[in-house]
């Protein structure tokens, strides 16, 4: 039994446990990321709408997303009214295409800048930068970039303030060519936010090594922090 928790605990996907109430009793260490991210309210929820109509096990196809995270298909059981737990799939983790020949080295600042610049001609928004000052030159699609960091500021053009946060991802990084880069999140956030592009953002996130996250008043992005490709 003992190497079956243990399983359980280091699955690559996310398994939580709920008492009747909805509160959480058991988690395993991917479920503890992703709950960070999501809320336990909503996953319960989730746990119980595709539960089976009596007691058992249940596996539905279906997308699912929160944050980063995207999955596939989730496993929803229970043996009786006080337990019910849940398992998530995850799709698998993209790659990203850092030998791409459009992979060309930018200064995040000046794209900030110039995105920040270009959105003053058509929004009166006071702009607040909170940003990490140790940033390298960095490797970026840049033309997919700049069209996607358009379209997020551009969503924000009625908001009387517009936040800009950049900074490291603690713990987080991917391995290219044996060395690790870390990965950063840029978010864009306001007090108004037009939603209507939204799918125009979510298409070109991928194509620019990025991952995007879409809340009601923010967007953020995730890529990784590569200064050098030889």
């Amino acid at each position: 039994m003992e190497l079956c928790e243990d399983w359980l605990e280091y699955d690559y996907n996310p398994f939580i446990l709920f008492d009747k109430d909805g509160k959480v009793v058991n988690v395993n260490a991917e479920a503890q990321f992703l709950l960070g991210i999501a809320s336990s309210k909503d996953i319960f929820e989730l746990a119980s709408t595709y539960a089976s109509p009596g007691y058992g096990f249940k596996t539905t196809i279906v997308d699912v997303d929160y944050g980063k995270y995207s999955f596939y298909a989730l496993t929803v059981g229970y043996n009786d009214n006080e337990y019910i737990g849940i398992k998530l799939y995850k799709k698998p983790n993209k790659s990203f295409d850092l030998d791409a020949h459009d992979n060309t080295k930018i200064n995040i600042y000046s794209i900030i800048d110039l995105c920040i610049s270009s959105l003053s001609t058509s929004s009166n928004a006071t702009h607040q930068k909170l940003l990490d000052p140790t940033f390298p030159d960095i490797f970026v699609k840049v033309d997919l970039f700049l069209k996607l960091l358009s379209k997020i500021y551009n969503s924000f053009k009625d908001s009387k303030v517009i936040t800009t946060k950049l900074h490291l991802k603690t713990g987080e990084h991917i391995i290219y060519k044996d060395k690790k880069f870390s990965i950063f999140m840029l978010e864009i956030s306001g007090d108004k936010r037009e939603s209507e592009d939204d799918y125009i953002i979510k298409e070109i996130a991928p194509q620019s090594n990025s991952v995007v996250n879409i809340k009601k008043e923010s967007v953020s992005i995730e890529l990784p922090l590569v200064d050098d490709i030889d």
